[in-house]
């Protein structure tokens, strides 16, 4: 179970969200822009601008990496409980191969291309057995879909 985050760091998560968001807004830049463009007009000294920008680049790259990290751990989630739901559906379907399951932890990426490989080649013997070469092949692309990440 996930930990609870404590008030701190979840007001933080939103004025980072929001402050990223304000940020990226295409009328914010034109605002920076037109404040610079002010700055040196008015003769002001470039350092105080320069320091001020400089830290308003660190603190919004942190706010977007916070963001990024948020989104990575959403992510990874998801794709636990997506391998945990397929992992059932293996062990649910008689004809499926249970060692099939946890091979995204145990195998490397040419081991599971063989694995592709060898239920592309389980489909078609089905199909033809059932003379349904049209799910056959449906399921071959599905299969083929899947392994390249579409």
């Amino acid at each position: 179970m996930a930990q609870e985050k404590n008030s701190i760091v979840r007001l933080g998560d939103r004025f980072s969200d929001a402050m990223s968001k304000l940020f990226a807004h295409p009328a914010t830049q034109i605002g920076v822009i037109i404040f610079c463009v002010a700055w040196f007009w008015f003769g002001f000294h470039a350092d105080g601008l320069t320091a001020a920008l400089s830290i308003l680049a660190i603190t919004l790259t942190q706010m977007v990496l916070n963001g990024q990290f948020e989104r990575e751990s959403e992510a990874r989630r998801r794709d636990v409980a997506m391998h945990a739901k397929l992992d059932e559906l293996i062990h649910a379907t008689k004809r499926a191969r249970d060692e099939m399951v946890g091979i995204e932890e145990e195998l490397d990426e040419e081991q599971i291309r063989e694995l592709r490989e060898e239920a592309k080649q389980l489909v078609q013997e089905a199909a033809v057995r059932t003379n349904d070469i049209v799910d056959g092949e449906r399921a071959k692309r599905a299969i083929e879909q899947v392994g390249d990440g579409k």
